[in-house]
């Protein structure tokens, strides 16, 4: 009997990504795994990024899929939208992917074969485990508010996460289940910690794998003053109980 490759499927949330977006779906590709499917969800770019994604989606029908959305919401949103659409067209494996190039593609092999080989329930691409680290181009300040999140979010949540706030994660599709993905409240970058909280909350297992975190090349970045609040108010929430 032919041994049927799991089916991974990578979500891509965009906004104005439309230079980077071709540059990423390639790298994917150049990859080589088998049954690898890339989801690209645009929140109604008006640069013309939807546009792109189904371009690609034609010239690569079996490989791109594009979920397009009327407004931008979100990131959470955007990735609850993204995985359950996932889940239910039947992936055992969802990653999570940024556009901007800042994830290094190269280490997905790693992440999913990890994910696959042994007992954890997410693995999460990490900036601060023995090999990891940030960009150059980062300024001091930068890097200071990124290892104070982390710092103030493990404080809180008791994670026990190097990088709690990373958003470059490969998760089994029986964990997104587990945790109730659908009701998953926060939004913004304060998704990822929730996401986290909930799978430690219920006994699972994270695990960290080593990459270097890039600076974006071409485009704005999305970390506006709302979204910092909405990051610092939100362990918080999930401590005093709110549902998680």
């Amino acid at each position: 009997m032919v041994e049927v490759s799991p089916k991974v499927v990578v979500v891509v949330p965009t906004y104005n990504e439309r230079e980077n977006l071709p540059v990423l779906t390639g790298l994917l590709a150049d990859l080589g795994l088998p049954n690898l499917h890339v989801l690209v969800v645009d929140d109604n770019s008006p640069d013309g990024t939807g546009e792109i994604a189904d371009k690609l989606a034609e010239q690569s029908p079996d490989r791109v899929g594009v979920l397009h959305r009327t407004e931008k919401d979100g990131l959470g949103r955007a990735y609850i939208a993204g995985m359950t659409r996932a889940l239910d067209e039947g992936a055992d494996v969802v990653v999570q992917m940024d556009a901007d190039l800042s994830h290094p593609a190269a280490v997905l092999p790693a992440m999913i074969d990890t994910l696959l080989t042994g007992d954890a329930a997410v693995v999460l691409g990490s900036r601060y485990v023995p090999g990891g680290s940030t960009a150059a181009e980062w300024p001091w300040h930068r890097k200071a508010l990124s290892a104070w999140a982390n710092f103030y979010v493990n404080t809180i949540l008791r994670l026990h996460v190097k990088d709690a706030t990373a958003g470059f994660k490969a998760w089994r599709a029986e964990t997104l289940r587990a945790i109730d993905l659908p009701s998953v409240h926060s939004n913004g970058y304060s998704f990822q910690v929730e996401m986290n909280h909930r799978t430690v909350r219920r006994g699972l297992r994270i695990v960290e794998v080593p990459i270097r975190f890039e600076e974006r090349v071409v485009g704005a970045s999305k970390m506006s003053l709302g979204v910092q609040v909405e990051s610092a108010l939100a362990p918080w929430k999930l401590l005093l109980g709110r549902k998680a």
